[in-house]
């Protein structure tokens, strides 16, 4: 009798494909809430998890899911949610909770289009601002970018090692196109490697939830319910957990939070340049807009045009050195994104100061290479 072999080849979405990436990251526990588009990983996960003898639950509303999740992850589990942007704005607490207490968890987060309840079954570019400028005091929060279900799956991979080493949490942002069409995937070429988990504490006895030397270092995990006494606030804290104001090592917890993230922001930068000799435009772009600023790139080339592109799969922290990179020679900037305030532009001015910076915009359907082409000269 012959066995058939799992096919290498498969059909996915970007949606199956990240909780293919959570699952072989060593993803534990998930809960979520229906929530189009990215009801699709929440069905993936339950189907996945579940078959493992892992656990994956329905939350009665997306506050609740974020929360089990984090409460999950203290208890040592790796552990994400996934949601849309009506979802993610009750979720902004939690998130913040998870950043003060230092708590590894991954959200996927697929946007469509807003505000409000805005267009659920209509993709979008617009929740750039309000992922990563959610917190008081504005933090970096690490947020990865996906435009392929390969990425996705790639990417998911890399936010469960970047929550577990920097003990943050760490948002997949991917949009409606990229996570609900469906496309072949080859599952050789996909990473059986678990990323790195979280260090755990030895000494319980004289142990710090906290700890640090230098604020640009992670103090290593006491997972509650473990052997020694976990203070987990979301209050500000000295290196025990102790609730405190504003008294010197209370201040150094709170740069701490920042300088572990912006410290390494290099080791963080993931992009794909194409650079082309001679090109004065530089297109830049992410997630589905960024594949059509790839059709875009070579339908020009063939008509004698010469353009660079860069393609960002790592939007924060920004990878502000590659940029600068992409940038040598370069003249004219071309930024597409599915917005019409060009809020990725917005972030990235203080770079490009002294070039000729054009945005490509549009919301309600996705932009076209044609559109795109207008702007290359």
């Amino acid at each position: 009798m012959t066995t058939l072999s799992e096919p290498k080849l498969r059909f996915c979405t970007g949606n199956q494909m990240i909780a293919e990436g959570a699952v072989r990251a060593g993803c534990r526990f998930f809960a979520g809430y229906p929530i189009t588009p990215a009801s699709g990983i929440y069905k993936s996960m339950i189907d996945l998890l579940q078959r493992r003898g892992d656990v994956a639950i329905s939350a009665p509303d997306e506050i609740s899911a974020l929360a089990y999740c984090v409460g999950a992850s203290m208890r040592g589990f790796k552990s994400m949610t996934a949601t849309s942007g009506p979802g993610w704005a009750l979720m902004i607490e939690t998130i913040q909770y998870a950043l003060m207490t230092e708590t590894p968890v991954v959200i996927a987060f697929v946007q469509r289009l807003g505000p409000s309840t805005g267009g659920a079954t209509q993709g979008a570019q617009g929740d750039i601002l309000l992922s990563e400028f959610c917190t008081s005091g504005g933090y970096t929060i690490p947020i990865l970018c996906p435009s392929t279900p390969a990425e996705c799956f790639d990417l998911t991979h890399k936010a469960f090692a970047w929550a577990e080493m920097l003990r943050t949490p760490v948002i997949v942002l991917s949009d409606k196109e990229v996570g609900m069409t469906s496309e072949c995937v080859d599952f050789a070429r996909l990473s059986n490697q678990a990323p790195p988990t979280r260090k755990h504490k030895s000494d319980f006895a004289s142990s710090k939830m906290y700890d640090f030397a230098e604020r640009v270092e992670v103090p290593e995990y006491l997972s509650v319910g473990g052997m020694g006494k976990v203070t987990a606030t979301g209050s500000a804290h000295n290196k025990s957990g102790e609730l405190k104001k504003n008294d010197t090592e209370t201040l150094e917890v709170l740069h701490h939070l920042e300088e572990k993230i912006r410290s390494r922001r290099s080791e963080l930068a993931v992009t794909t340049f194409d650079g082309q000799a001679g090109a004065e435009t530089l297109v830049v772009s992410f997630g589905i807009t960024a594949r059509t600023m790839r059709e875009t790139v070579r339908n020009v080339r063939r008509l004698g045009k010469k353009v660079s592109a860069l393609s960002i799969q790592s939007l924060f922290p920004v990878p502000d050195e590659k940029i600068k990179e992409a940038m040598v020679g370069i003249s004219r900037i071309v930024i597409a994104e599915e917005n019409f305030s060009g809020q990725y532009r917005s972030v990235l001015a203080p770079l490009l100061y002294g070039k000729e910076v054009v945005g490509v915009n549009k919301i309600g359907s996705m932009i076209t290479p044609a559109e795109i082409e207008e702007q290359i000269v």
